[in-house]
């Protein structure tokens, strides 16, 4: 019997474990190893934040969102790091803002240390959860545990190569939450015939403007022999649902268009300006770095418990919040995990000063 198992040992499961010390704990991952996409993360270097923090730059409920922020937001994050020797630094060649470590390891190896009194049942993958004589009852591939909570930390379904299954959104549907409709987040998009030039653009980079009707953003743009992507794109993706998007090829006076674009549309009608399509659609959740939708906050308190179930939490990725690029789901995860972990220590530790108990 646990007190607590966290289903994830990512991002937002391992900073819940972090901050309760004294409890019998057990992580389920289906990796062999904790933090798997953290470590492929910013090419390596985990793009762990950013230095401008809001809920403008997320997709989700933005009162929740904020209310997280407020009990950690990423100057609380960067003090954390900080008091555990790991100090990122701003790198702004892909997105403004952005902070990197210098390796993901780093972050990982910091959870490592913080997470030594877990129990871990790695290679393992869970099948199903029931709510019996007031415990959760978790059937894995391996063996079926028993825990007092149970802390749902799983992701969503993208980079389905690191293990990304849909148990969360299952777990959640078990215990009657809605879901909102799931989709890849920050991938590029594919192009409908009339966009076919694109592909003779393949590895050209421009700066542009994209407005997807709910949100304008700028950045890079990378044109792909499947359609096109870059950062701007993948941060576009997260708002686009269907119908048009606009691109300003040259967005500012200094705006350099060079000579293979020019020749590439110089006989094709084109408003370089606003220059607006239907994508055929996007690259798919292989591609994509996260997952848009998932269980829906309306029904999670602000302590990430369910309101539908006692003892049940969710956080991270698998919750319907999703940010941009630029290191924002990374926040989203720390910042959800911390404050889950943070209030669930809070009520042991009023609960013990109640009983004279540690």
């Amino acid at each position: 019997m646990y007190d607590i198992i966290i289903i994830g040992a990512g991002a937002s499961g391992l900073m819940v474990a972090s901050q309760l010390q004294n409890k019998k704990i057990c992580l389920i991952d289906k990796n062999p190893k904790i933090g798997s996409k953290i470590k492929v993360s910013g090419g390596g270097k985990c793009n762990i934040t950013n230095k401008y923090l809001s809920s403008e730059y997320f997709d989700g409920d933005k009162q929740f969102i904020e209310s997280t922020f407020a009990d950690f937001d990423n100057t609380s994050l960067l003090k954390f790091l900080k008091n555990n020797n790991l100090i990122p630094k701003i790198d702004e060649k892909i997105v403004k803002g952005t902070y990197f470590c210098n390796s993901s390891e780093d972050v990982i190896n910091l959870f490592e240390k913080q997470t030594k009194h877990c129990d871990f049942l790695l290679n393992c993958e869970v099948l199903d959860v029931k709510y019996i004589d007031d415990c959760f009852r978790i059937k894995t591939n391996k063996q079926t545990l028993v825990s007092k909570k149970l802390i749902v930390a799983s992701g969503g379904i993208s980079y389905p190569i690191l293990g990304a299954t849909d148990i969360g959104y299952k777990i959640g549907e078990s215990f009657g939450h809605k879901l909102v409709k799931s989709n890849p987040a920050l991938v590029g998009f594919t192009v409908q015939k009339e966009q076919f030039w694109f592909k003779e653009l393949s590895g050209l980079s421009l700066d542009v403007e994209l407005d997807v009707g709910v949100k304008k953003l700028s950045g890079s743009m990378l044109f792909t022999h499947k359609g096109f992507s870059g950062p701007a794109v993948l941060s576009a993706s997260l708002y686009w649902k269907k119908g048009q998007i606009a691109i300003n090829f040259a967005p500012s006076k200094d705006s350099y268009l060079p000579k293979r674009f020019k020749q590439a549309i110089k006989d094709l009608d084109i408003d370089i300006y606003n220059y607006k399509f239907s994508p055929a659609g996007n690259f798919g959740y292989t591609k994509a770095e996260v997952t848009k939708g998932g269980i829906c906050t309306d029904e999670i308190g602000l302590n990430f418990e369910s309101k539908l179930q006692k003892d049940l939490y969710f956080v991270g990725e698998v919750l319907d919040i999703t940010g941009e690029l630029g290191g924002y789901n990374f926040q989203w995860a720390f910042s959800s995990g911390f404050v889950c972990g943070a209030l669930l220590k809070q009520s042991y530790d009023t609960i013990s000063q109640k009983f004279g108990r540690l």
